[in-house]
């Protein structure tokens, strides 16, 4: 806390505190506890659990979602004093619970589902402060989410609608007026002066005018902000001690872990949805806040308090009153404790249609249209569940909403769990087509139709690699599958590699055939499909679906001998590594790597090599920002380098002639432009200077094609195939 947040943190208390103190009577009274006993709460939920906990956001107080528990209790074990014992026990297992780290319950709850607690807590907001709006108070709660009389909040609506009240209704529709447009006037820049405190001040202003000018207007002592009247000679009175001779009733041990389990689960719920709203996304520690509220709940044990939880409507406010730290929390708690000492007159002036406005306004913020339009846009996976939410918490509870909330998120996870128990993939090697299928890290018995139908389906012959390496589990169901398998795959000449099983399955990886080259596969290769491998490798590459390479298994097959489908022609460049780019694996490749692609002797001679050693294709691979022909165009020359850069000046002067040609300037040399013309200096090279790799084209032995690497893409652009004649032409045959 700090001088430039106080000023934030300030008015944010305030506007809390406004909203709280009503919701703190109404609570108690639907509790069925004395009405002071929500004053407790509200007091202690700011000031001591606000200090002790590590949210900046989170607002606590007696606990709506509570209200029925506690008057059902308190009907239960015969008076309040009762309670509080039952409320000793649920403060003292939520201390424990923080203690020994269950907060990391919160972590479990689906983001649809938190969402759906939010937007639900915004229509119920919206739903139940349209009565006071229009001056419609059906009982004294305020603004508690329990209903009596028999009442819904529906039928609260219509009734409200034949019972309205001239003076709140003016009261209401100007504040929620200021509340919409205040942001669109120069008053939203003063810091001290937020829209909600100027509504209240007004609604008193409003009402004072009414009642003095147009008495028809004055809005009614029921309509009005209620706080009982406190004899500050005799405030013991006001106070209530835990019965604790009741302490061994199995009965009050019942409600205490009832309530500490609801309690504490409200609270989880809450600092999640509460951290989603935060604009600056601070996290609050889900053990230090179990502590917090179970200190809370203990001292208001001994106080006379009702449960208290963190309270998703006091936070919004909150933070929607753009608090800052949790200050805004701790000085709602002592506005609170003031305001019964000395404030009442004041704060009885207020009317509730301001404080409603205030509330509706929350609410259209948590649940606008555009929320459900973005979950309806990520998909039937999370718009369902979060509907559910939605309309389960404003139909039922909180809790029972989240619940059916969760049963429908879960219902997802298991269909598409069901439905997609794996990733298939098939694609073309030099070994052929092979059929790829990925387990996940939980494979269970629901997921044994679909992929054994999967596996019986697969075409006789083929090659099928069933790779386990990233799961932790795997049912017995679906082991029994793959031995299963197995045994099929041998009667329908179906090669099958399965890998990355656990020696605790008791069930070895058959490795039946090796993902590189053989003497056989090589043979029947042609430059023309070695290039499309090639392409197809560097397709993968650049979407990211590079093949699962299993080296080990390569090691074994190649120990012996190599049979590589082709040779690279490759610069030194540490970004431009030809086994990655084409996606290829051990043996695969052979690779000549020298700066700037050029070729001299040495290389000629390895090219010949790679003939004898049965490749089938001859790359020159350029790139681009090679630094090799930035230092040529540069004419560099020191050392040795210029061994290299000579060769590549050749390529320099043909492009500078070709710029001067076509009249360009030659300080704008295309370097990518040199680039590719090196590289088919290179091809002319090798024609020129190997009789023997020129009769191995000539007869269709080999091929010799030059390709441009981009390195900003991935993109490996090929140019044509050559031939001896190529360069008689002097056509080009890399794209310039």
């Amino acid at each position: 806390m700090t001088t430039s947040t106080l000023k934030y943190d300030i008015p944010a208390g305030i506007v809390v505190f406004l909203v709280a103190l009503p919701l703190c009577l109404g609570i108690a009274l639907a509790s069925g506890a004395p009405l002071f006993s929500g004053i407790i709460s509200g007091i202690i939920g700011g000031i001591v659990v606000g200090m002790v906990s590590g949210s900046q956001t989170s607002v606590s107080g007696p606990a709506a979602g509570l209200a029925a528990v506690v008057l059902a209790s308190i009907t239960k074990l015969g008076a309040f004093e009762i309670l509080l014992v039952a409320l000793l026990i649920a403060g003292v297992l939520q201390l424990a619970m923080g203690l020994f780290r269950a907060g990391f319950i919160a972590n479990y709850i689906p983001s649809s589902v938190i969402k759906g607690l939010l937007a639900a807590i915004g229509v119920l907001l919206i739903l139940k402060q349209v009565p006071h709006v229009i001056g419609y108070d059906h009982t004294n709660d305020g603004f508690s989410f329990a209903e009596g009389n028999g009442e819904n909040t529906f039928s609260m609506i219509a009734g409200a609608f034949n019972a309205i009240q001239p003076g709140a209704l003016i009261v209401g529709l100007v504040s929620l007026l200021i509340l919409l447009y205040w942001d669109k006037t120069p008053l939203k820049n003063v810091k001290l002066l937020p829209a909600p405190l100027v509504v209240v001040a007004l609604g008193i202003l409003l009402n004072v005018l009414f009642s003095q000018f147009i008495p028809g207007l004055g809005i009614g002592q029921t309509h009005l902000v209620d706080i009982p009247a406190i004899d500050t000679g005799n405030l013991g009175a006001y106070f209530h001690l835990p019965d604790l001779q009741h302490f061994s009733n199995h009965d009050v041990w019942v409600v205490g872990i009832t309530i500490a389990i609801v309690a504490s689960l409200e609270t989880l719920l809450n600092i999640e949805a509460v951290d989603k709203l935060d604009p600056h996304k601070r996290e609050t520690p889900p053990n230090r806040e179990l502590v917090a509220q179970g200190v809370g709940n203990i001292a208001a044990s001994f106080l006379g308090g009702l449960p208290i939880t963190s309270v998703i409507v006091r936070s919004s406010v909150n933070i929607h009153s753009n608090n800052r730290t949790k200050a805004s929390a701790v000085l709602h708690g002592f506005l609170m404790l003031a305001s019964v000492l000395v404030l009442s007159p004041l704060l009885n002036l207020i009317p509730l249609a301001a404080l409603a406005a205030i509330l509706i306004t929350t609410g259209y913020k948590l649940a606008k249209l555009s929320l459900f339009r973005d979950m309806y846009n990520k998909g039937w996976s999370q718009f369902l569940p979060f509907v559910i939410t939605v309309a389960a918490i404003v139909f039922t509870d909180l809790l029972m909403g989240v619940l059916i909330g969760l049963a429908a998120s879960i219902f997802y996870i298991l269909r598409s769990n069901f439905r997609t128990p794996y990733s298939m993939a098939q694609y073309r090697m030099h070994i052929g087509e092979v059929i790829s299928m990925e387990l996940p890290n939980q494979v269970s018995f629901l997921n044994k139709a679909t992929i054994k139908s999967t596996l019986w389906e697969i075409p006789n012959g083929s090659k099928v690699l069933i790779d386990a390496r990233k799961s932790d589990f795997i049912d017995n169901d679906i082991l029994e599958i793959i031995h299963d398998f197995r045994i099929v795959a041998a009667e329908r000449d179906i090669k099958l590699n399965i890998v990355g099983l656990r020696n605790e399955y008791s069930l070895h990886n058959p490795i039946q055939f090796a993902p590189a080259l053989d003497k056989e596969t090589q043979k029947n290769l042609t430059h023309e499909k070695v290039l499309q491998l090639l392409i197809d490798g560097n397709k993968r590459f650049m979407t990211g679906c590079e093949t699962t390479k299993h080296y080990l298994h390569q090691v074994g097959a190649t120990a012996v001998s190599q049979h590589p489908m082709a040779v690279i022609v490759n610069c030194i460049d540490s970004r431009t590594s030809p086994e990655i780019v084409f996606d290829a694996g051990l043996g695969d490749l052979l690779t000549v790597r020298i700066a700037g692609n050029v070729i001299n002797r040495d290389i000629i001679g390895s090219l010949e090599i790679a003939s004898k050693l049965g490749a089938k294709l001859i790359v020159i691979k350029g790139h681009s920002h090679c630094g090799a022909v930035g230092l040529a165009a540069q004419n560099v020359q020191a050392h040795n380098i210029g061994a290299i850069t000579g060769k590549i000046r050749v390529a320099v002067e043909q492009c500078r002639c070709s710029s001067a040609h076509h009249g360009a300037d030659d300080c704008k040399l295309d370097l990518e432009q040199v680039t590719r013309q090196n590289v088919e200096n290179s091809l002319a090279e090798v024609i020129a200077d190997s009789e023997y790799l020129r009769g191995c084209i000539a007869r269709g032995e080999m091929g010799l094609i030059g390709a441009y690497y981009d390195v900003g893409t991935g993109e490996v652009q090929f140019g044509k195939l050559v031939t001896p004649e190529t360069f008689d032409d002097g056509a080009a045959v890399l794209s310039h």
